[in-house]
Protein backbone atom coordinates (compact mmCIF):
# COMPACT_ATOMS: atom_id res chain seq x y z
CA UNK A 1 0.00 0.00 0.00
CA UNK A 2 1.00 3.65 -0.37
CA UNK A 3 1.94 5.54 2.77
CA UNK A 4 3.70 8.75 3.72
CA UNK A 5 6.78 7.79 5.74
CA UNK A 6 9.25 9.91 7.69
CA UNK A 7 12.40 8.47 9.23
CA UNK A 8 13.96 11.63 10.69
CA UNK A 9 12.72 14.91 12.14
CA UNK A 10 12.74 18.06 10.07
CA UNK A 11 11.00 20.11 7.39
CA UNK A 12 8.21 18.72 5.16
CA UNK A 13 10.99 17.46 2.89
CA UNK A 14 11.48 14.49 5.26
CA UNK A 15 8.10 13.09 4.15
CA UNK A 16 8.36 10.36 1.51
CA UNK A 17 5.72 8.46 -0.45
CA UNK A 18 6.56 4.75 -0.17
CA UNK A 19 5.08 1.33 -0.84
CA UNK A 20 4.86 -0.65 2.40
CA UNK A 21 3.11 -3.82 3.55
CA UNK A 22 -0.64 -3.63 3.99
CA UNK A 23 -1.60 -4.20 7.66
CA UNK A 24 -3.46 -7.34 8.71
CA UNK A 25 -6.21 -6.90 11.32
CA UNK A 26 -5.95 -8.76 14.60
CA UNK A 27 -8.95 -10.64 15.97
CA UNK A 28 -10.41 -7.48 17.59
CA UNK A 29 -9.46 -5.06 14.80
CA UNK A 30 -10.97 -3.65 11.64
CA UNK A 31 -9.02 -2.91 8.45
CA UNK A 32 -10.07 0.46 7.05
CA UNK A 33 -9.48 1.63 3.49
CA UNK A 34 -8.77 5.30 4.16
CA UNK A 35 -10.53 7.73 1.80
CA UNK A 36 -9.51 10.98 3.50
CA UNK A 37 -7.34 12.25 6.32
CA UNK A 38 -6.00 15.65 7.48
CA UNK A 39 -2.78 17.43 8.33
CA UNK A 40 -3.04 19.22 11.68
CA UNK A 41 -0.79 20.95 14.23
CA UNK A 42 -0.06 17.63 15.93
CA UNK A 43 1.24 16.07 12.71
CA UNK A 44 3.50 19.06 12.08
CA UNK A 45 4.71 19.13 15.68
CA UNK A 46 5.66 15.45 15.65
CA UNK A 47 7.28 15.80 12.23
CA UNK A 48 9.52 18.59 13.59
CA UNK A 49 9.76 17.25 17.16
CA UNK A 50 8.72 20.75 18.23
CA UNK A 51 8.52 21.43 21.11
CA UNK A 52 11.56 19.32 22.00
CA UNK A 53 9.59 17.57 24.75
CA UNK A 54 7.68 15.81 21.96
CA UNK A 55 10.74 13.59 21.52
CA UNK A 56 9.92 11.93 24.85
CA UNK A 57 6.82 10.52 23.17
CA UNK A 58 7.92 10.29 19.54
CA UNK A 59 11.51 9.11 19.91
CA UNK A 60 14.58 10.89 21.23
CA UNK A 61 16.73 10.98 18.10
CA UNK A 62 14.45 9.50 15.43
CA UNK A 63 10.70 8.91 15.21
CA UNK A 64 9.52 5.54 16.49
CA UNK A 65 6.29 5.73 14.51
CA UNK A 66 7.10 6.43 10.86
CA UNK A 67 3.58 7.28 9.63
CA UNK A 68 1.73 10.39 10.80
CA UNK A 69 -1.97 11.22 10.53
CA UNK A 70 -4.64 10.91 13.21
CA UNK A 71 -7.98 11.76 11.59
CA UNK A 72 -9.57 9.55 8.98
CA UNK A 73 -12.71 8.53 7.16
CA UNK A 74 -13.04 5.47 5.00
CA UNK A 75 -14.59 2.07 4.46
CA UNK A 76 -14.12 -1.13 6.47
CA UNK A 77 -12.51 -3.65 4.16
CA UNK A 78 -12.33 -6.59 6.57
CA UNK A 79 -12.69 -7.43 10.26
CA UNK A 80 -11.08 -9.73 12.79
CA UNK A 81 -13.07 -12.73 13.96
CA UNK A 82 -14.01 -11.15 17.32
CA UNK A 83 -15.37 -7.88 15.89
CA UNK A 84 -19.12 -7.43 16.39
CA UNK A 85 -19.75 -3.70 15.90
CA UNK A 86 -18.57 -3.28 12.31
CA UNK A 87 -18.87 -5.19 9.05
CA UNK A 88 -17.06 -5.05 5.75
CA UNK A 89 -18.49 -2.21 3.66
CA UNK A 90 -19.30 0.09 6.60
CA UNK A 91 -18.36 3.73 6.13
CA UNK A 92 -16.55 4.93 9.26
CA UNK A 93 -14.69 7.93 10.67
CA UNK A 94 -12.62 8.59 13.74
CA UNK A 95 -9.28 9.34 15.34
CA UNK A 96 -6.27 7.07 15.75
CA UNK A 97 -4.84 8.94 18.76
CA UNK A 98 -1.19 8.29 19.54
CA UNK A 99 -1.16 5.39 17.09
CA UNK A 100 -1.17 7.86 14.16
CA UNK A 101 -0.78 5.95 10.81
CA UNK A 102 -3.74 7.59 9.00
CA UNK A 103 -1.56 8.97 6.18
CA UNK A 104 -1.75 5.69 4.34
CA UNK A 105 -4.15 3.75 2.15
CA UNK A 106 -5.04 1.38 5.02
CA UNK A 107 -5.13 1.49 8.81
CA UNK A 108 -5.99 -1.13 11.42
CA UNK A 109 -7.79 -0.13 14.61
CA UNK A 110 -9.53 -1.93 17.44
CA UNK A 111 -13.32 -1.72 17.31
CA UNK A 112 -13.04 -0.12 20.79
CA UNK A 113 -10.84 2.70 19.48
CA UNK A 114 -12.33 6.16 18.68
CA UNK A 115 -14.11 5.05 15.51
CA UNK A 116 -17.81 5.10 14.59
CA UNK A 117 -20.09 4.82 11.58
CA UNK A 118 -19.75 7.89 9.38
CA UNK A 119 -22.65 10.36 9.51
CA UNK A 120 -24.69 9.92 6.35
CA UNK A 121 -24.97 13.69 5.90
CA UNK A 122 -21.21 14.14 5.51
CA UNK A 123 -18.70 13.31 2.79
CA UNK A 124 -15.55 11.38 3.64
CA UNK A 125 -13.55 14.61 3.41
CA UNK A 126 -15.87 16.40 5.84
CA UNK A 127 -16.02 13.48 8.28
CA UNK A 128 -12.22 13.16 8.31
CA UNK A 129 -11.90 16.78 9.44
CA UNK A 130 -14.10 16.58 12.53
CA UNK A 131 -12.54 14.55 15.31
CA UNK A 132 -9.24 16.24 16.17
CA UNK A 133 -10.47 19.82 16.48
CA UNK A 134 -13.71 18.79 18.15
CA UNK A 135 -12.02 16.41 20.61
CA UNK A 136 -9.45 19.00 21.62
CA UNK A 137 -12.06 21.75 22.00
CA UNK A 138 -14.33 19.44 24.00
CA UNK A 139 -11.44 18.41 26.27
CA UNK A 140 -11.37 22.00 27.52
CA UNK A 141 -14.96 23.19 27.23
CA UNK A 142 -16.37 20.11 28.97
CA UNK A 143 -14.34 21.13 32.04
CA UNK A 144 -16.08 24.51 32.16
CA UNK A 145 -19.59 23.20 32.89
CA UNK A 146 -21.04 25.76 30.49
CA UNK A 147 -24.60 26.92 31.07
CA UNK A 148 -27.07 28.92 29.02
CA UNK A 149 -26.01 32.56 29.00
CA UNK A 150 -22.39 31.97 29.96
CA UNK A 151 -19.97 34.07 27.94
CA UNK A 152 -17.03 32.41 26.15
CA UNK A 153 -14.20 34.12 24.26
CA UNK A 154 -12.28 31.96 21.78
CA UNK A 155 -8.93 33.21 20.50
CA UNK A 156 -8.00 31.53 17.22
CA UNK A 157 -11.67 31.03 16.38
CA UNK A 158 -11.02 30.26 12.71
CA UNK A 159 -8.72 27.26 13.21
CA UNK A 160 -9.76 23.62 13.48
CA UNK A 161 -9.98 23.72 17.28
CA UNK A 162 -11.50 27.18 17.45
CA UNK A 163 -14.14 26.58 14.79
CA UNK A 164 -15.22 23.38 16.56
CA UNK A 165 -15.09 25.23 19.88
CA UNK A 166 -17.54 27.88 18.66
CA UNK A 167 -20.08 25.24 17.67
CA UNK A 168 -19.66 23.18 20.86
CA UNK A 169 -19.95 26.23 23.12
CA UNK A 170 -23.12 27.34 21.31
CA UNK A 171 -24.53 23.82 21.68
CA UNK A 172 -24.01 24.21 25.45
CA UNK A 173 -25.96 27.48 25.42
CA UNK A 174 -23.04 29.89 25.69
CA UNK A 175 -22.72 33.30 24.06
CA UNK A 176 -19.53 33.24 21.99
CA UNK A 177 -17.06 35.95 21.03
CA UNK A 178 -14.60 34.81 18.37
CA UNK A 179 -11.16 36.37 17.82
CA UNK A 180 -9.63 36.06 14.35
CA UNK A 181 -8.08 38.05 11.50
CA UNK A 182 -9.99 40.28 9.08
CA UNK A 183 -10.25 37.66 6.35
CA UNK A 184 -11.82 35.08 8.66
CA UNK A 185 -14.46 37.23 10.34
CA UNK A 186 -17.28 36.26 7.99
CA UNK A 187 -16.56 32.55 8.40
CA UNK A 188 -16.44 32.79 12.21
CA UNK A 189 -19.71 34.71 12.21
CA UNK A 190 -21.30 32.08 9.94
CA UNK A 191 -20.54 29.41 12.56
CA UNK A 192 -22.79 31.25 14.99
CA UNK A 193 -20.44 33.50 16.97
CA UNK A 194 -22.41 36.33 18.62
CA UNK A 195 -19.50 38.75 18.32
CA UNK A 196 -16.28 38.71 16.29
CA UNK A 197 -13.14 40.68 17.15
CA UNK A 198 -10.50 41.39 14.51
CA UNK A 199 -7.20 41.03 16.36
CA UNK A 200 -5.36 42.90 13.60
CA UNK A 201 -7.37 46.02 14.46
CA UNK A 202 -8.18 45.65 18.17
CA UNK A 203 -6.41 44.23 21.22
CA UNK A 204 -8.96 41.61 22.26
CA UNK A 205 -7.57 41.53 25.82
CA UNK A 206 -8.97 45.06 26.28
CA UNK A 207 -12.54 43.97 25.53
CA UNK A 208 -15.15 45.47 27.87
CA UNK A 209 -17.09 42.22 28.33
CA UNK A 210 -16.26 39.78 31.11
CA UNK A 211 -16.24 36.06 30.43
CA UNK A 212 -16.79 32.82 32.27
CA UNK A 213 -14.33 31.17 29.89
CA UNK A 214 -11.38 32.47 27.85
CA UNK A 215 -10.25 29.70 25.50
CA UNK A 216 -6.97 30.31 23.67
CA UNK A 217 -7.36 27.74 20.91
CA UNK A 218 -4.03 28.69 19.31
CA UNK A 219 -1.98 29.14 22.48
CA UNK A 220 -0.67 32.56 21.45
CA UNK A 221 -1.77 34.54 24.50
CA UNK A 222 -1.25 34.06 28.26
CA UNK A 223 -3.25 33.93 31.47
CA UNK A 224 -1.70 37.21 32.65
CA UNK A 225 -2.78 39.01 29.47
CA UNK A 226 -6.29 37.58 29.56
CA UNK A 227 -6.92 37.79 33.30
CA UNK A 228 -8.81 41.10 33.11
CA UNK A 229 -11.26 39.54 30.63
CA UNK A 230 -12.37 36.96 33.18
CA UNK A 231 -15.12 37.10 35.73
CA UNK A 232 -14.39 35.95 39.26
CA UNK A 233 -14.51 32.17 39.05
CA UNK A 234 -13.66 32.35 35.36
CA UNK A 235 -11.41 29.81 33.63
CA UNK A 236 -8.54 30.30 31.21
CA UNK A 237 -7.73 27.43 28.84
CA UNK A 238 -4.83 27.22 26.39
CA UNK A 239 -3.96 24.51 23.90
CA UNK A 240 -0.24 25.17 24.39
CA UNK A 241 2.13 24.92 27.35
CA UNK A 242 2.72 28.68 27.32
CA UNK A 243 5.96 30.62 27.95
CA UNK A 244 8.39 28.52 30.01
CA UNK A 245 5.74 25.76 30.10
CA UNK A 246 3.80 27.80 32.64
CA UNK A 247 0.24 26.58 32.05
CA UNK A 248 0.46 23.18 33.82
CA UNK A 249 2.00 24.94 36.83
CA UNK A 250 -0.61 27.71 36.75
CA UNK A 251 -3.27 25.00 36.78
CA UNK A 252 -1.95 23.86 40.18
CA UNK A 253 -1.23 27.37 41.53
CA UNK A 254 -4.61 28.88 40.63
CA UNK A 255 -6.44 25.87 42.05
CA UNK A 256 -5.05 26.95 45.44
CA UNK A 257 -4.93 30.73 45.14
CA UNK A 258 -7.11 33.39 43.50
CA UNK A 259 -10.61 33.45 42.08
CA UNK A 260 -9.59 33.11 38.44
CA UNK A 261 -8.39 29.71 37.32
CA UNK A 262 -6.15 28.14 34.71
CA UNK A 263 -7.05 24.61 33.69
CA UNK A 264 -4.78 22.51 31.51
CA UNK A 265 -6.43 19.12 30.95
CA UNK A 266 -4.64 16.48 28.92
CA UNK A 267 -6.40 15.71 25.62
CA UNK A 268 -8.21 12.40 25.37
CA UNK A 269 -9.64 10.72 22.29
CA UNK A 270 -12.48 8.35 23.11
CA UNK A 271 -15.12 6.37 21.28
CA UNK A 272 -17.74 8.06 23.46
CA UNK A 273 -16.71 11.45 22.12
CA UNK A 274 -16.73 10.32 18.49
CA UNK A 275 -20.27 9.00 18.95
CA UNK A 276 -21.22 12.31 20.58
CA UNK A 277 -19.80 14.26 17.61
CA UNK A 278 -21.68 11.96 15.22
CA UNK A 279 -24.92 12.80 17.04
CA UNK A 280 -24.20 16.54 16.88
CA UNK A 281 -23.42 16.31 13.16
CA UNK A 282 -26.63 14.43 12.40
CA UNK A 283 -28.64 16.94 14.44
CA UNK A 284 -27.07 19.89 12.63
CA UNK A 285 -25.06 21.25 15.58
CA UNK A 286 -21.57 20.51 14.23
CA UNK A 287 -20.22 20.95 10.72
CA UNK A 288 -16.84 20.63 9.09
CA UNK A 289 -14.75 23.64 8.11
CA UNK A 290 -12.34 22.82 5.27
CA UNK A 291 -9.72 25.25 4.02
CA UNK A 292 -7.78 23.26 1.42
CA UNK A 293 -7.51 19.74 0.04
CA UNK A 294 -4.35 18.02 -1.21
CA UNK A 295 -3.83 14.55 -2.70
CA UNK A 296 -1.65 12.18 -0.68
CA UNK A 297 1.23 12.71 -3.10
CA UNK A 298 1.30 16.45 -2.24
CA UNK A 299 1.21 16.07 1.54
CA UNK A 300 4.50 17.98 1.96
CA UNK A 301 2.75 21.05 0.53
CA UNK A 302 -0.07 20.54 3.03
CA UNK A 303 2.48 20.49 5.87
CA UNK A 304 4.08 23.68 4.57
CA UNK A 305 0.70 25.39 4.57
CA UNK A 306 -0.21 24.22 8.08
CA UNK A 307 3.24 25.35 9.26
CA UNK A 308 2.29 28.94 8.38
CA UNK A 309 -0.15 28.92 11.33
CA UNK A 310 -2.88 30.58 9.28
CA UNK A 311 -5.11 27.76 8.07
CA UNK A 312 -8.88 28.17 8.28
CA UNK A 313 -10.45 25.12 9.83
CA UNK A 314 -8.93 21.96 8.40
CA UNK A 315 -6.53 20.85 5.68
CA UNK A 316 -7.74 17.60 4.13
CA UNK A 317 -5.70 14.86 2.45
CA UNK A 318 -7.57 12.87 -0.19
CA UNK A 319 -6.40 9.29 -0.59
CA UNK A 320 -9.17 7.69 -2.65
Amino acid sequence: MKAIVYERYGSPDVLELKEIAKPIPKDNEILIRVHASTVNRTDCGFRKADPFIARLFAGLTRPRNHILGTEFAGVVESTGKDVTEFSAGDSVFGHSGDKFRAHAEYICLSEDDPVALKPENMSYEEAASICDGAALAWTYLAKADLKKGHKVLINGASGSIGSAGIQLAIYCGAEVTGVCSTGNMEMVSSLGADRVIDYTQVDFTKDDLKYEVVFDAVGKSTFSRCKDLMKNGGIYFSTELGPMAQNPFLDIWTSLFGSKKVKFPMPKYTKKDVLFFKQLIEEGHLKAVIDRQYPLEQIADAHRYVDTGHKRGNVVITIV
